[in-house]
């Protein structure tokens, strides 16, 4: 069925008010970082709460990697107030630290000098310990220090009902919800190296990143503290990111949620010997990861873009999918923005809600292992050259210009924009889907071009944009006065958690090495 057939039904004065219920939420990441620009090395703040059980408030792979979490929202101001708030009350509680803006870091000692997070003497604490000790073996702690933003996004069960309904399907609401969601996925991968281009925001590195490594990057003219490719979108998405060589061989298929499941398993169950050359513990006896197979669990694959359900007590995260179906996707190749304070805006959150929604309405075929590798080839010419007007993507057996391509796929997601504007009484978002089209005209608008530009203009290293943008946002965040009651919140939060973890630690039964053969039975 068309995408035209479907914005036309949703479209009916019946059924358009569906669409405000679109929600989302935001996960933000952010290194906390001394004065000088170099990673803290403090604990993670006690005022902050347990990272192990705080709602809002928590560290990803380092303890000094805290990632901010918002409630799920039909209203984009919601979350980014919500978000600003949580950025306000942490800069009370961390002293002269700064949160780093960019997603790239600076400063960098060596990989024993990067602190691992932890999170408590309970089995669950220990077990998230060790898997990021796992993650620093097999792919350095270096990589994990690099920060983003992943966007939580859901459509109401009324927009899958009228959708059931249009096209006379007899599924359960949940498998027509999950099979409509793989939908959405297959075409976001195929067309998500768009979103590098619009919205990439770190076309550029301090060399400490970098040293000791293998790279193509060069100096930014006479700065050879900061190295840059000349048409870079977001290097975080390349090879100097979320990238691995054991896992390039793995082809997840996003058919359906049984060959899902069944690729993801396999990698779970496949012994991969230089991870068990590293071997499962140490001399005495600790653990240095959870397994030797290929995957220690689901969330170790990167991929841009995750099926989620939250779990149940004693689920996987892969048994809820497979035991209940998808409730909602995580986007997971948006960079932080070093030029917003909270990393991310309201425009930004529009469009993405437009081309989640465009992935989600527009045919999509099933995908193939060829198809896969077009998707991988094309966000690695993106990632590199995006922003050259001479770029060829692979589209099938033909090659197409990104930037002809790019402006095709905008004429098709305009009319999406429209309904949501219809839903909203506003004229936002078609207004938002104008501006990413300017940038495809002019490259210049790209966040990428804007950095290098700024950098350039003020003759500035890539460390000397981020601490200055650093110290700005700082400023911002202090000038905003929580309101007693908002604090107060913020404060039972944290006092909440860290309750909630000794209670979780004072009732485990299982020695450790009895939880996680539990837990891979």
């Amino acid at each position: 069925m068309s995408i035209e057939t479907r914005l036309a039904a949703l479209a009916q004065p019946s059924t358009i008010g569906i669409l405000k219920n679109i929600a989302r939420g935001i996960e933000k990441e952010s290194l906390r970082v001394e004065p000088s620009g170099r990673m803290a090395s403090t604990p993670h703040p006690q005022a902050l709460g347990s990272a192990l059980t705080h709602p809002s408030i928590t560290t990803d792979y380092s303890e000094a990697l805290l990632e901010f979490i918002t409630a799920p929202s039909a209203s984009i101001d919601d979350v980014l107030n919500e978000l600003e708030e949580i950025h306000s009350y942490t800069y009370q509680h961390i002293d002269d630290e700064l949160l780093w803006v960019s997603s790239m870091p600076c400063q960098l000692g060596d990989d024993s000098s990067i602190p691992v997070g932890q999170y408590g003497s309970s089995n669950s604490g220990k077990m998230k310990t060790v898997y990021r000790l796992g993650l620093g073996h097999r792919y350095g702690r270096l990589m994990q220090t690099i920060a983003g933003i992943h966007y939580n996004f859901s459509v109401p069960d009324e927009l899958w009902l009228q959708l059931r309904a249009l096209e006379g399907n007899q599924q359960s609401l949940q498998d027509f919800k999950t099979e409509g969601f793989f939908a959405l996925i297959r075409n976001f991968r195929r067309y998500f190296w768009l979103l590098l281009y619009l919205l990439g925001a770190a076309p550029a590195v301090c060399a400490s990143f970098v040293r000791g490594r293998e790279h193509d990057l060069v100096p930014l003219g006479n700065d050879s503290h900061s190295l840059h490719l000349p048409y870079a979108t977001s290097l975080r998405m390349g090879n100097l990111g979320y990238q691995s060589d054991a896992q390039s061989s793995l082809v997840v298929c996003y058919n359906d949620i049984e060959q899902y499941s069944r690729t993801l398993k396999g990698a779970l169950e496949t012994p991969y010997q230089p991870y068990e050359e590293i071997g499962l513990k140490d001399v005495k006896g600790n653990y240095q990861q959870l397994t030797t197979n290929l995957l220690q669990i689901e969330n170790e694959f990167y991929s841009p873009i995750r099926p989620k359900r939250t779990a149940a007590a004693g689920e996987t995260p892969l048994e809820a999918l497979e035991n209940h179906g998808i409730e909602y996707i995580e986007v997971r190749c948006v960079d932080l923005n070093p030029l917003l304070p909270n990393g991310i805006d309201k425009q930004t959150s529009q469009f993405l809600d437009t081309f989640l929604l465009f992935c989600l309405l527009k045919d999509s075929p099933r995908t193939n292992n060829d198809e896969y590798r077009q998707i991988t080839e094309n966000q690695r010419r993106t990632v590199a050259r995006g922003r050259d007007p001479e770029l060829e993507l692979l589209d099938g057996d033909k090659q197409r210009n990104l930037m002809d391509w790019g402006l095709s796929l905008m004429a098709e997601i305009q009319p999406v924009a429209e309904i949501l504007d219809q839903a909203n009484s506003t004229d936002q978002y078609s207004t938002t889907a104008g501006l990413m089209t300017a940038r495809l005209q002019d490259n210049s608008l790209t966040p990428a071009a804007q950095l290098i530009a700024e950098m350039t203009a003020n003759n500035e290293t890539y460390y000397g944009m981020a601490m200055r943008k650093a110290q700005e946002h700082r400023e911002y965040f202090q000038s905003k006065v929580l309101t007693p009651e908002t604090a107060e919140k913020y404060r039972r939060l944290a006092e909440e958690s860290q309750l909630k973890q000794k209670h979780i630690e004072a009732s485990d039964s299982l020695t450790f090495d009895d939880f996680i053969a539990d837990y891979y039975q």
